[in-house]
């Protein structure tokens, strides 16, 4: 069943990906952000996203531990990043508000963690997923994890554009000033 899943999550990951590039190449006709909420882009990419979660967390119970990483390195680093990385994505979420972090322009905003970093929930997700990578110990949730994390990579690029025409030289600025990641 495994297999079947992880092939299942590499092609939901795959249009995930795909949605995220085109957004960046053509942002006149982007699915991220999207344009307005509860409209069809919205759905197709938030529905793709969860979709791509919740197979993944199956491919991950179902061939938890079949690799090759030392329990040392699972427990005591692969723990503490994923609850590192969760902490941070909390609060950004809660910094930033479920409206923003959902693609609605509801305000700009620079305090909390975006103090230090213009994308905390993605660097959050990038660091829970490194954890969640290292503590599955499973060939397929590498894969899989490995895809998301570059997902997270990439997904600022057609959000900056957007952040742009949304709030103009006040972003510029902020931009300027605050790294992309770290």
């Amino acid at each position: 069943m495994a297999p079947v899943l992880f092939v299942s999550s590499l092609w939901i990951l795959y249009a995930y990906l795909c949605l995220i590039i085109w957004s960046l190449v053509r942002p006149d006709r982007r699915i991220w952000p999207p344009p307005r909420r509860w409209s069809w882009q919205f759905f197709v990419f938030w529905g793709l996203f969860y979709l791509g979660i919740a197979v993944s967390a199956f491919v991950i119970v179902l061939d938890w531990n079949h690799w090759r990483v030392p329990p040392e390195i699972r427990f005591w680093i692969g723990g503490p990043l994923s609850l590192a990385g969760g902490a941070l994505v909390a609060w950004g979420v809660r910094t930033l508000g479920l409206e923003n972090t959902q693609g609605k322009a509801a305000g700009f905003i620079t305090n909390g963690p975006y103090r230090f970093t213009r994308n905390p929930q993605y660097l959050g997700d990038i660091v829970m997923l490194s954890g969640v990578l290292l503590l599955a110990n499973s060939l397929y949730a590498t894969v899989i994890m490995l895809l998301l994390i570059l997902s997270f990579i990439i997904l600022p690029l057609p959000e900056e554009t957007w952040l742009e025409d949304q709030y103009g030289k006040p972003y510029l600025q902020y931009k300027s000033q605050t790294p992309r990641f770290l």
